[in-house]
């Protein structure tokens, strides 16, 4: 089974969790992140992994637009959407809630919201004190939470036959 897993993020904590799900998943598995690479041809691919980090509570600009110029394809594979993010899980059940169109979360096989802190040492100055000050974070840890993940991937693993229900 071919996988692949379509990303962006600003920060290493999404690219971390997304290397930890491409180890965890069977078969051959490719990850892309939409800011330095165009989508491939997604027809050769059996299951389409998407996610991103959340900032402001929205998911970046080029996940939308990928999942919107890409519908016509996503309903013919099996999808797992997951989000990135550091905030309260009301919050973050909110924003994964609004990161991807209904459509998509009616389509999806799981969903996951992949806990992580943010690292300040990364970012630059400015973006530094608006974190601190907006969201509060004091943490420099950049760790996704690795047991989501491989739940994440054991459900994406699972595969479901409808006429084992009928025996």
């Amino acid at each position: 089974m071919k996988t692949i897993i379509i990303y962006t993020s600003s920060d290493s904590c999404t690219g971390k969790a997304v290397y930890e799900l491409s180890q965890k998943l069977s078969g051959e598995v490719e990850t892309i992140d939409l800011r330095f690479h165009n989508s491939p041809p997604l027809d050769e691919f059996d299951r389409i992994i998407i996610g991103g980090s959340i900032h402001s509570e929205k998911i970046q600009k080029r996940i939308n637009y990928f999942c919107m110029t890409h519908m016509h394809v996503l309903r013919n594979k099996e999808i797992g959407l997951f989000i990135c993010c550091s905030h309260e899980p009301e919050i973050a059940q909110e924003s994964i809630n609004n990161a991807f169109p209904d459509e998509l979360h009616q389509m999806a096989k799981t969903e996951a919201i992949f806990r992580g802190k943010l690292n300040l040492d990364e970012m630059n100055f400015i973006k530094r004190i608006l974190v601190k000050k907006i969201a509060r974070v004091r943490e420099i840890e950049s760790k996704p939470d690795e047991d989501i993940i491989e739940r994440f991937a054991c459900r994406m693993e699972k595969t479901y036959h409808p006429f084992l229900f009928l025996v």
